[in-house]
């Protein structure tokens, strides 16, 4: 099936669109390495943009850089998954805790204009706008705990773990219980309930890590530079 990438974005987040694409569908696989050359001659550009860029996407846990190696799509081990969703469950139903009694009205609305609109991405099958306005969703109720310590620990955490959260969250069925789930959460901060918001918001984010061990393969397989252009991705 083709993609195509907004004609807006910048070469650079084209870049990273492209690579991100080709790990999150298993065109990329893990431990393959991302091809330099091939890109920089592919968007006409010198090595200096790609290099940033893998750097962005090291950050968010798509790639790793090696010294006199390159780029190489990381490897998750089923380990790994499972402690990222158990820290993330912890630190993020805390926050909720905390948010339940400082969130306004207003921004309780908010979620569930956010929440809306999750719904209708996931009726779309849009992915891509749904990770990213899921994002918005957790961030609100995040920051309103007003804890910046913990914000930014939680920040660091899923930033690193970008690739794992696309991954869940493309699993068939799963951005339609998101919304549910979060349909639940946005009942218990009105009801100003903080125990059911932590248990929910907890709940939310071991099923993920759930939906990834028991789909078998995290990371799928397939073939490097040549498959990202057989997947036809539009630039």
């Amino acid at each position: 099936m083709k993609r195509s990438i907004e004609k807006h974005l910048t070469l650079r987040e084209k870049i990273l669109e492209t690579i991100r694409d080709a790990i999150a569908t298993g065109v990329l696989k893990p431990g393959e390495k991302v091809a330099e050359p091939e890109l920089a001659e592919r968007f006409g550009i010198s090595r200096t943009p790609i290099r940033e860029a893998f750097r962005q996407l090291e950050s968010e846990g798509y790639l790793t850089v090696i010294p006199r190696k390159g780029a190489v799509v990381v490897s998750f081990s089923s380990k790994e998954v499972e402690e990222f969703y158990a820290i993330k469950s912890i630190l993020e139903g805390y926050a909720a805790h905390r948010a339940c009694q400082k969130l306004t009205d207003k921004e309780i609305s908010r979620l569930e204009a956010i929440n809306d609109k999750l719904r209708q991405l996931a009726e779309e099958g849009d992915i891509k706008h749904f990770f990213k306005i899921h994002n918005d969703f957790h961030e609100l109720f995040r920051k309103a705990a007003d804890n910046e310590k913990l914000d930014e620990m939680i920040s660091g955490l899923v930033s690193k773990f970008q690739r794992l959260r696309y991954e869940s969250l493309s699993k068939p069925g799963r951005m339609e219980i998101s919304v549910q789930e979060h349909n639940k959460i946005i009942e218990a901060f009105r009801a100003r309930n903080a125990d059911l918001a932590e248990q929910l918001v907890r709940k939310n984010a071991e099923y993920g890590g759930k939906v990834l061990m028991n789909g078998g393969e995290f990371v799928r397989p397939m073939n490097s530079m040549e498959k990202m252009a057989a997947a036809q991705v539009d630039i």
